[in-house]
């Protein structure tokens, strides 16, 4: 038995750690100190697969490469032999992440939604996407999610600022997103999944609505469940919340019930108010046939530093690894890819991406936290069972998982400045390494 070793130290470089094979031994003398155990037989909940978001703002930097960089792009994240992303999250209108405001309509007289229009999702998103496809060599994933209905329909008038929808327009509005779901199908994608509402807590600058659970509760019970079934997409899954973890715990109870557990799928999460693991597993042990999905995460400017890589790389592969190893059985990156700038975003909320595309000298680069998530999505395979495992010391984030091949595969990270020493042990087999400091490293086991 060996294992096959990835490093990628601090600096994103994969030097003389970069990649080593090493052979398993009988554990003669009963290793106590610096283990990391493997326990193949202990397994948990089947992984679904990564991916990320293909936004407006994503989807123009796109349009300004050239074809060798685009092809570069997409076969890196989409094709078999690289990342491997499977599952893509789009937008219904627009959100910060596109060059403008926009609505598919905005008539509140056409009530059979006859001036709605895909023009804007065509002009960028789609070619983007439909490069993806031929990427990946089969039908993608989607997961559609709306920031705020039409101006007209809200509390407030605006697109921006929170508000609600107003009563009078929840079935209108359920309609709406059935025709953003029909337009995509038309055109031969899969629609796998929607959420109701991205952040529905959160009365941002940008395109934004306040849901209570009550309201997301009342709106998908009597019109968006039903609306989907009468149109014959009752398959399409439903995904509530979609925000931030610190009470994601609070609203699942608040919205399935007896009445509604049959209607919702799962729970979408974002990680930017923090960690809160122990929510998930909350979730996990009361409520265990309910999937959980992180839907979004991303570094934003405004509040980590835009020079400080290594860390904003280990903050993301930390919130990976803990939301794995509570459950979490899909993950989606934001933009794919962004400019120089973090952008474009129509109010200036700029975030850092894998691939920053320099307009002015027309290079596009991948960042550090690029080479984090290929740790994962390359190796952890859809499809793929999380195992169990103790390890010796909290100063190593670790997760494993084995896939549907038969091969083990566990990812360590290591977030401090020294090396740290493991004996991994499998089976009563073990074989000694060293992570490198701020390093990833991911090894796959085999029997060979």
């Amino acid at each position: 038995m060996k294992t096959e070793i990835f490093t990628t130290a601090g600096d994103g470089t994969q030097q003389e750690c970069g990649h080593q094979t090493i052979l398993f031994t009988e554990d003669m003398q009963g290793m106590e100190n610096n283990v990391i155990n493997l326990y193949p037989e202990a397994r948990f909940e089947v992984f679904e697969g990564f991916g990320g978001a293909i936004t407006d703002s994503a989807a123009y930097v796109y349009s300004l490469m050239n074809e060798e960089q685009k092809k570069t792009l997409i076969e890196t994240y989409f094709s078999e032999e690289q990342m491997k992303y499977g599952i893509v999250r789009i937008h219904m209108d627009s959100c910060d992440f596109s060059t403008e405001m926009y609505e598919a309509m905005s008539d509140k007289e056409d009530l059979e939604l006859k001036s709605f229009s895909f023009e804007r999702t065509e002009k960028y998103i789609l070619p983007m996407l439909e490069d993806a496809q031929k990427a990946a060599g089969k039908p993608l994933e989607i997961m559609l999610s709306p920031w705020s209905p039409p101006a007209f329909m809200k509390t407030n008038d605006s697109r921006k600022y929170g508000g609600s929808l107003k009563q009078e327009y929840y079935g209108m509005w359920a309609d709406y997103l059935c025709r953003y779901i029909e337009e995509f199908q038309k055109r031969g994608y899969k629609v796998r999944r929607i959420s109701l509402q991205n952040e529905p807590k959160a009365a941002q600058t940008w395109d934004s609505c306040i849901y209570t659970a009550a309201q997301e509760k009342e709106f998908l019970e009597a019109h968006m469940y039903p609306a989907l079934k009468s149109r014959g997409m009752g398959d399409i899954e439903i995904f509530i919340w979609d925000h931030n973890k610190e009470r994601v715990y609070e609203r699942v109870k608040e919205i399935v019930d007896d009445m509604t557990k049959d209607m919702v799928a799962g729970v979408a999460f974002h990680w930017y108010s923090g960690d809160h693991f122990e929510a998930l597993d909350l979730i996990r042990r009361e409520y265990p046939d309910l999937k959980m999905i992180i839907s979004e995460s991303c570094i934003e400017y405004s509040k980590f530093g835009v020079t400080d890589e290594r860390k904003n790389a280990a903050r993301l592969s930390h919130e990976i690894i803990g939301d794995l190893n509570n459950g979490m059985t899909a993950f989606y990156d934001w933009n794919l890819l962004l400019d120089e700038t973090g952008g474009p975003n129509h109010v200036g909320n700029f975030c850092h991406a894998p691939f920053l595309y320099d307009r002015e000298k027309k290079i596009l680069t991948p960042q550090l936290i690029f080479h984090h998530f290929n740790h994962f999505s390359h190796y952890i395979k859809k499809g793929a069972r999380r195992i169990g495992f103790s390890r010796y010391t909290d100063l190593l984030d670790v997760t494993a998982f084995e896939n549907p091949d038969g091969e083990l595969v566990f990812v360590i990270l290591n977030r401090t400045k020294q090396a740290i020493p493991v004996v991994l042990r499998v089976d009563g087999k073990i074989a000694e390494l060293e992570v490198q400091p701020e390093a990833v490293c991911t090894g796959c086991i085999s029997n060979d």
